[in-house]
């Protein structure tokens, strides 16, 4: 005997019996019920969600001899069976609009309609599937047929994209009585899957249903044919194992590796991740599709520590919750974004190789603690940064909230362990000199730690823009024009930066010269607040460089509070 589909052989047979559409099955069993049939339906919706289903059983329940008072037909006498199995039947015709789309085909379908049913108390049923195929003629066609129907004859239209016909038969669409279909939760397929295994005397893992139904994206026939492709390859049980295998539906545990790493700031390990998925099989395109629901999850926990995903276990939820407390949501948002954005700019679906595409998504968020909002700082400009004291005299502790400096530096600076201000740096304690021919990069990255000499904004500027030497007189630090260079032209930063460098690298200050490369500004100030344009750049030639230049400079226009904050921590525009 040919095996029969479980899509086609669980199909619902009743109204009763059709998931998620209550508010479509209902209505129609109420009007067999009151004899209130309308002549035109419109069935909207996405695949699979029971649209055909629903018009093979309103044409059952008109027809069937032993229909209840309520409407519902028997499903198993001779006409039900006929009309549910989609046989030949005098009154109930199938049409694939898709293949039978043209005005002649319209034409035949309407004298076909002109007939009487077979028996006087039955109707005639005319079921047009894929209905936006049809062409303008062949709609215009059928305009007068719908608009007075001959007695008992019934259109059904079902089509996944209704827009289409407003924009070719847009007056089709007063004629008929439209009901849109909902997509499918995954609990209700789950449900629906597991009543499916009971009556066949099979099992399933419940974690193994959850992937089949989220694979299913919402259409239960999807749902049951995958559910079937996996029953090729299980034996009595449906295991996660044969969902992984046969779906490519990736494990969660791989989402959970992912934030680890995320959360760790490990970056390397990202090149190393997306080689294990690749060298397990998993479809990087159906990875990315995971990753923006698991990052939606990770959202919706850690902006309301009471939800909880049913699609999840126990267990998994916990760990979830555990990864979602460790982000802030504003973070979430953007990685959200991020991944959203990989779509809508249509650059995954081009590609033949997504695989540089993943890395550089999980790279950008992997180095997401570098990023800052322009709000935040146009927040921190409301004050004006009082200067360092000279360090002769011991500076007290500053107030919370009384540098408006220090809060633009926490936005802006890079994090990492040799971030300016981490607690416990050697600049909060009376520093050991250290011996002469230390390492360089330890005595400047100390020294740039040094909160009680060094001004944190200043710190920042001195990472980027000035380098330590060793001469044959000792220790020469070279600064390039710049902001940083305009701040040490002040004798009281100049002095402390001198006595800090000094104290950790265990020489005199007669040894340590600081140095201002006047090179930078040959070309000119061009960018906001006198900034130096790049180095090297020709005149009038469109670079990278400066067309960022010019997209600051529009910023600045815009918010001119801006201005302070690109002089004095020589901001660039990045992205």
């Amino acid at each position: 005997m040919s095996y029969l589909a479980l899509a086609r052989k669980y199909r619902p047979r009743r109204f009763g019996e059709v998931s998620t559409q209550e508010h479509v099955s209902h209505t129609l069993r109420h009007a067999v019920a009151g004899n209130r049939v309308g002549h035109a339906y419109l069935f909207c919706g996405p695949r699979g969600v029971g649209k055909t289903t629903l018009a093979r059983v309103l044409a059952m329940s008109l027809n069937c001899p032993d229909r209840t008072t309520e409407g519902e037909p028997c499903g198993v006498c001779r006409d039900c069976s006929h009309i549910w199995a989609g046989h030949t039947s005098l009154d109930v015709v199938e049409i694939d609009a898709a293949s039978n789309r043209g005005v002649d085909d319209a034409r035949e379908l309407r004298e076909r309609a002109m007939y009487a049913p077979s028996e006087a108390d039955r109707y005639k049923v005319y079921i047009l599937d894929e209905a936006h195929m049809l062409t303008r003629e062949a709609w215009n066609a059928l305009l007068k047929i719908l608009e007075e129907p001959p007695p008992r004859v019934i259109f059904v239209f079902a089509t996944t994209e209704p827009r289409k016909i407003r924009q070719s038969a847009s007056p089709i669409l007063s004629r008929c009585q439209r009901f849109d279909f909902r997509r499918i939760g995954a609990t209700d397929i789950m449900k629906r899957l597991d009543e499916v295994l009971e009556a066949e005397g099979l099992k399933a893992e419940p974690e193994a249903l959850r992937a089949i139904a989220r694979k299913a994206n919402g259409g239960m026939r999807d749902g049951l044919s995958l559910l079937d492709q996996v029953l090729a390859l299980s034996d009595e049980r449906v295991s996660m194992d044969s969902v992984v295998r046969v779906l490519g539906v990736v494990d969660e545990q791989r989402y959970l590796d992912l934030f680890d790493i995320v959360i760790e700031r490990r970056h390397g390990a990202v090149f190393e991740f997306v080689e294990e998925l690749i060298d397990e099989g998993y479809d990087l395109v159906e990875f990315y599709y995971g990753l923006a629901e698991k990052l939606r999850l990770l959202l919706r926990m850690s902006l309301d520590s009471s939800s909880t995903a049913d699609d999840l276990n126990e267990e998994l939820r916990d760990d979830f919750a555990r990864r979602a407390a460790a982000f802030a949501p504003g973070d979430l948002v953007r990685m959200l974004a991020m991944a959203a954005a990989l779509e809508a700019d249509g650059s995954l679906r081009r590609t033949g190789r997504p695989r540089v595409l993943i890395e550089m998504l999980l790279l950008r968020m992997s180095y997401l603690d570098r990023t800052v909002e322009l709000e935040e700082i146009i927040r921190a400009l409301g004050r004006t940064p009082p200067r360092v004291p000279a360090p002769a005299v011991q500076a007290p502790a500053r107030a919370a909230g009384s540098d408006a400096s220090g809060d633009i530096a926490d936005a802006v600076a890079p994090a990492g362990p040799d971030a300016p201000g981490d607690p416990g740096s050697p600049g909060d304690s009376v520093a050991q000199p250290r011996a002469p021919g230390g390492a360089l990069d330890a005595v400047w990255n100390t020294v740039l730690r040094d909160r009680k000499r060094v001004q944190r904004a200043l710190s920042f500027l001195l990472r980027t823009s000035a380098r330590l030497t060793e001469t044959g007189q000792g220790l020469s630090l070279v600064v390039a024009a710049g902001p940083a260079s305009d701040e040490l032209r002040d004798a009281a930063s100049r002095r402390a930066l001198l006595d800090a460098l000094a104290l950790h690298s265990g020489r005199e200050s007669a040894e340590i010269s600081i140095e201002i490369d006047e090179g930078d500004r040959s070309d000119g100030e061009s960018a906001p607040g006198g900034r130096a344009g790049p180095p090297g750049s020709a005149t009038g030639r469109i670079t990278r460089d400066s067309v960022q230049e010019s997209r600051l400079n529009e910023l600045v226009k815009r918010a001119p509070e801006l201005e302070r904050a690109v002089v004095e921590l020589d901001l660039e525009l990045v992205d």
